[in-house]
């Protein structure tokens, strides 16, 4: 199976500033290893919260950045400016529809509705054959654990298949992330569109 080629890395996390001061570290410690990996980040274009600090933290060790954010949000002066592209798009759907096509590759670190509501359309793509790049979920320090708990549950009450478990990967690091990222191969899940 040849190679799988790795570029653009999407990152879905919190615009909220009023997180505990450990997600942040996070978010410039994935933002730091992007850019030391040559990775570009593909992200929702704010300025605050995760996002801010993540694409922060790539400009800050040289690294790319691809900002794409709806225009309802940009007028309200939350796009990051220093993006080294910044798409504006007309609404949330677009949005998303651009970041799933600029990316090679998808991280969820810590969020909120938004957040879970982008990981779960694009596992959903995934399980559907729309599209076979690899899904990461950032679960340090365990706060992703319900929702895995919760995956478990729907493969025991058989909502999900058992091979759906290799749609997504919970890493508990940065550093495992990206290993599992640099060492991804496509599978098929057997469903078709």
């Amino acid at each position: 199976m040849p190679e799988y080629k790795l570029k653009n890395v999407c990152v879905f996390c919190a615009s909220s500033n009023s997180v505990d001061q450990k997600y942040f570290q996070l978010a410039a410690a994935l933002g730091e290893k992007l850019a030391e990996k040559d990775y570009t980040l593909v992200y929702g274009g704010g300025s605050i919260g995760l996002m801010g600090e993540t694409a922060r933290a790539v400009h800050r060790h040289d690294g790319k950045v691809i900002g794409i954010i709806p225009k309802k949000l940009f007028n309200l002066e939350v796009g990051y400016q220093e993006s080294d592209e910044l798409i504006v798009t007309a609404d949330m759907r677009e949005r998303k529809a651009e970041m799933e096509a600029q990316a090679d590759a998808f991280i969820t670190l810590p969020g909120g509705f938004g957040t879970l509501e982008e990981l779960l359309e694009i596992i959903t793509g995934k399980q559907l054959a729309y599209h076979s790049k690899p899904i990461v979920i950032l679960d340090t320090d365990g706060f992703y654990s319900p929702l895995e708990t919760l995956f478990e549950h729907l493969f025991e009450t058989k909502f999900a298949r058992e091979t759906y478990r290799g749609l997504y990967y919970f890493a508990d690091s940065v550093d495992d992330a990206i290993n599992y990222l640099e060492n991804y191969q496509p599978a098929d899940f057997g469903r078709k569109v």
